[in-house]
């Protein structure tokens, strides 16, 4: 059986620059997601994502970072099980080359996350999908 980290454990994992899996419950989707904080992301992080979790690479944004960023929801009339808060997807519109890379990523989560970024600093769609915590 696998063992479980208890909140703080991961908390200093997080804050130590550490990649950790969070597991949901076994009756929601019952599966595990690559976090990382934000900040502290780099291409080799995201190179890792990609190949080891082989599924979207998303950033978690606060509702007023969105807003901020003008990001809409990705389907007003969701339909989905569990009304997961995706935005449209993003990209850099500066530093990057085709958005797809991990060096490319790395720099649109960067971007996102810089309060001094302003919408005009993004473009749509791109290869990283925010979502709306």
């Amino acid at each position: 059986m696998v063992k479980l980290a208890n909140i703080e454990k991961i908390v200093e994992d997080a804050r130590n620059g550490k990649l950790f899996v969070l597991v949901d419950d076994e009756n929601r989707e019952n599966e595990g997601d690559l976090i990382f904080p934000a900040q502290l992301v780099t291409p080799d992080i995201i190179n890792f994502m990609a190949k080891y979790g082989r599924g979207l690479i998303c950033l978690a944004l606060s509702k007023k970072r969105a807003n901020q960023l003008d990001l809409k929801r990705m389907d007003r009339r969701n339909t989905s099980k569990f009304d997961t808060a995706f935005t449209t997807s993003i990209e850099a519109k500066e530093g990057i080359t085709t958005g797809i890379s991990a060096a490319d990523r790395s720099k649109t989560i960067q971007t996102a996350i810089d309060d001094t970024k302003t919408k005009e600093d993004i473009s749509t769609p791109g290869h990283i999908f925010p979502l709306i915590a």
